[in-house]
């Protein structure tokens, strides 16, 4: 693969602070989070590559009812919905595809083999989220299949807050949001239970969804070796209409499933940790083109992942090295699909130097995996990082990513769309350049990266005069990128008030391999800007202010603004949600149309 030059240097970062605190007063939310996504656990100071945080605070203060919300605040992340409620939702990272981006629970691999639409089907519910760690570019190789253009972890809760959380809403368009979260301490085990339910008559027609999730984790025998259990269920139903057609005599309809299951325990001496885990996902998919005729045209696929999977870390005099294996079997059964099954096996190995007084840090690694109808592939890379001062730190890193084909693009089968048996595996070079920022009361980043990428997978047609999409692989394509986060706090009146900032700018040359007769190929966020204003007027009253302007590679450009208002009354927070309060027409996907100007109304009890 033909790399191009593409970085030339780089761009210090520098803020000085306007706003004096004393030392009481200053808080770095990241200086001590540990950055568990990783096969070696280090401080997000410390990590050499691009990341996002979104802690716990952050989530409970932001507008948002579910993580897709979420991540369409953050600037390179781009979510293109088809519907409100979570619904559905398709994730973008860095001008990746659907299929191109891996999402993690606690580290277990949530890919899914009938096709990336369902990504964020397995997306937990906000309420037992302890943190959000998205990772960019080529330095997500480690996880292996489908971290091609970055990877998400969710990480849960170990233990609440509040051990009884009642919360309800209610709002536009029908909609009642409902949960209950509850959490136990015992003397040597420790349990976290969640129900919710979201769910909406729709703001047009046949939109309507009932969307139910469950959530159990529990840590057993805490005394002696520590036992974690994990399990979701989630259960969708939701009108689509014209999720996938334009044909005004069809009214579309899904209901989806999504369910894990994990067992996983931690040993642990001075220098050496290894994490061992079991875990099976599984997931069911159907899909009626006319609702009330079931007959007319109905799908229905179900998928199952079992896996096996060891991570671990060792510390020596020359550094850190992280290795492990996961093994996996994944199966589909589909009435349109067919019968099929894959075995998987991913090794990595990866070892952290340290050099001149530990300032510089380089870790090459490489990931080796089998598919037993693709072989083998091996995919090498490294990071490296320079802490130039106590604040700052310069990074960069280049490696290679890829994406076995879904069962989708594979043998997919209908009256305009055809999936093809002999597409290749997706690959990319990826090289990136950045820098740091982190103060108690300012943290930044900013990165310049370059992708070349082959045998990208789309769905095209030979001519105009041809319906018939079939899915191939695209010879070439380079993607080049700028991205800036910016986090600011400071006080009015002695209360801690928040700015924060990101912009993304990607530029590639997709179009020109097709631009008339690609389906998926004409979406892509070219700039993309979010701001947030977090304020407190009263030290029990928090304001929310969300900006975001977004332009996509057709021209196509809309601007939103979303806000909120939480009110703290000892055991209960009154909320007040606006979003797109000046009633922007927009679509993120397809033919779908978002919603105009709409309220949410809640009441939180803890205690």
């Amino acid at each position: 693969m033909k790399v191009k030059s593409f970085f030339a240097g780089f761009l210090l970062l520098s803020i000085i602070s306007s706003q004096a605190q004393d030392e009481n007063s200053k808080r770095d939310t990241l200086k001590e989070v540990i950055i568990t996504s990783t096969r070696i656990e280090l401080p997000f100071k410390k990590d050499s590559r691009t990341m996002i945080i979104i802690n716990a605070e952050i989530i409970k203060n932001r507008a948002a009812t579910n993580v897709a919300d979420l991540l369409q605040q953050v600037a390179g992340v781009d979510i293109r919905r088809r519907g409100t409620g979570g619904a559905q939702a398709d994730l973008y990272i860095r001008g990746g595809g659907f299929d191109q981006t891996l999402l993690l629970i606690d580290g277990i691999k949530m890919d899914d083999a009938q096709t990336g639409h369902h990504t964020l089907n397995a997306a937990l519910p906000i309420e037992v989220i302890e943190r959000i760690e998205i990772i960019k570019g080529s330095a997500a190789r480690v996880f292996g299949q489908n971290a091609f253009s970055g990877a998400i972890n969710i990480v849960t809760k170990k233990k609440l807050n509040a051990p009884i959380s009642i919360n309800a809403e209610t709002g536009s368009f029908g909609q009642f949001n409902g949960s209950v979260t509850l959490g136990k301490e015992f003397s040597n085990s420790s349990l976290i239970v969640h129900a919710g339910a979201l769910t909406s008559d729709g703001y047009r027609n046949n939109s309507d969804y009932n969307n139910y999730n469950y959530f159990l984790k529990g840590v057993f025998n805490k005394n002696k070796q520590p036992i974690e259990m994990i399990a979701t269920f989630f259960d969708k139903k939701f009108g689509a209409e014209n999720f996938y057609t334009t044909n005004p005599t069809f009214n579309e309809y899904e209901e989806t499933q999504n369910s894990l299951m994990g067992v996983s325990t931690t040993f642990q001496t001075e220098k050496f940790k290894i994490k061992p885990r079991v875990y099976w996902r599984r997931g069911q998919d159907i899909f009626l083109l006319r609702r009330n005729n079931p007959e007319f045209y109905r799908n229905l696929h179900i998928t199952n992942k079992v896996g096996v999977e060891t991570n671990a870390s060792y510390t020596s005099n020359v550094g850190i090295t992280g290795f492990g294996i996961d093994v996996s079997r994944v199966s589909i059964s589909s009435n349109n699909l067919g019968e099929h099954h894959r075995m998987m096996a991913n090794v990595f190995l990866e070892h952290r130097f340290q050099l001149l007084d530990a300032k510089l840090d380089i870790t090459p690694g490489v990931a080796i995996t089998y598919f037993s109808d693709f072989k083998f592939h091996a995919f090498p890379g490294v990071d490296m990082g320079y802490q130039v001062s106590e604040a700052v730190k310069i990074y960069g890193n280049l490696g290679t990513t890829y994406r076995i084909p879904t069962y989708t693009d594979l043998y997919y089968r209908d009256p305009v769309t055809i999936g093809n048996q002999n597409l290749q595996p997706e690959e990319a070079f990826s090289q990136e350049i950045g820098v740091k920022f982190n103060r108690e009361n300012f943290s930044g980043s900013m990165a310049f990266f370059n992708r070349d990428a082959t045998n990208l997978i789309d769905y095209i047609r030979p001519n105009t005069s041809q319906s018939v999409f079939s899915a191939n692989n695209i010879t070439k394509v380079n993607t080049q990128g700028f991205e800036l986060d910016a986090n600011y706090n400071f006080k009015i009146l002695g209360i801690y008030q928040t700015f924060a900032i990101g912009y993304s700018f990607l530029k590639d040359d997709i179009l020109d391999q097709n631009k008339d007769l690609s389906r998926y190929s004409l979406n892509t966020l070219k700039h993309h800007f979010t701001t947030r204003f977090t304020s407190k007027i009263l030290k029990n009253m928090t304001q929310n202010i969300i900006y975001k302007h977004a332009e996509r590679i057709t021209g196509q450009s809309y601007n939103v603004w979303d806000t909120s208002v939480i009110l703290n009354l000892k055991m209960f927070d009154v909320t007040f949600t606006a979003n797109n309060i000046f009633g922007t027409g927009y679509i993120e996907s397809g033919f779908v149309p978002m919603p105009r100007s709409n309220v949410l109304f809640g009441l939180r009890f803890h205690m």
